[in-house]
């Protein structure tokens, strides 16, 4: 089976581990389960990531992890140039890489693409506006309209791109969980026997129910309501990470339900 697994609420919150989750991967490799990370957040690079992993006790490998910085990046042309919002490398690391143009002259820009950015302000948002009114494509890297913090809940990319989009008067394209970009990049490595783990049904939910997948949704995270037509038609609902192992350990597969 492949998991694919959420980061930010089911690995982690912020920079504090969720309890067991390091065990729970462990087991999932002594089972012979493969692995990959979806994260809509955009904030570190692939490597970066590992490193993070590491810290945790996590081994992990590049080729693992997908974000939603480089579904953004998968939505540029290699002529264009772009206008980044977004703190940290990973953003910026995956557009650079596709050899794209950066610019901050909001007469020059073909495309702002936005990432979550605790640094955002007045002037970027300013420079936004102004590219977006005068025709630059508007990417944003994510929806999610929070982000879970061990202290609570922070504004999430949502929140920042909808600030950008009451100025400019444009929505834009998303390219982060459950949006087609992100799909089209952990597409080819499904099997058909695969289960997305997240803890927001907006964005996991949504996305194991494009993909086609089974989901597990734990509580460690952003712990929206739900009713049970919120939810994939395939679903083991469990208090976190390492007790959906465990549930699968004892079924040798994750039955509908919920076990919380």
């Amino acid at each position: 089976m492949n998991w694919i697994l959420d980061l930010d609420g089911v690995v982690w919150r912020g920079n504090q581990a969720v309890e067991g989750s390091s065990e729970a991967i462990s087991r999932l490799g002594a089972l012979g389960q493969s692995v990959f990370f979806v994260t809509n957040n955009s904030l570190l690079t692939p490597a970066e990531y590992v490193v993070k992993m590491q810290s945790f006790g996590i081994v992990a490998e590049v080729e693992q992890i997908f974000t939603s910085g480089m579904a953004a990046a998968s939505l540029l042309e290699p002529d264009d140039r772009v206008f980044i919002i977004g703190g940290g490398n990973g953003l910026r690391e995956a557009v650079q890489e596709r050899g794209i143009q950066l610019v901050d002259d909001p007469d020059q820009v073909d495309a702002v693409v936005l990432g979550w950015d605790p640094g955002i302000n007045f002037d970027k948002i300013t420079v936004a506006m102004r590219a977006i009114r005068g025709g630059a494509r508007y990417i944003a890297t994510n929806a999610d309209p929070t982000y879970p913090n061990p202290e609570g809940l922070l504004p999430g990319t949502g929140s920042l791109a909808a600030a950008v989009a009451t100025a400019s008067g444009a929505e834009p394209l998303v390219a982060g969980k459950p949006y087609p970009a992100i799909v089209s990049l952990i597409k080819p490595f499904l099997s058909g026997d695969d289960v997305m783990v997240g803890d927001r049904l907006t964005t996991d939910g949504q996305f194991a129910r494009v993909l086609g997948v089974h989901f597990g949704l734990v509580l460690t995270g952003v712990n929206e309501p739900f009713r049970p037509s919120d939810v994939a038609k395939s679903t083991t609902i469990a208090r976190d990470l390492l007790s959906l192992v465990a549930i699968f350990e004892e079924h040798a597969s994750l039955p509908d339900g919920n076990y919380t």
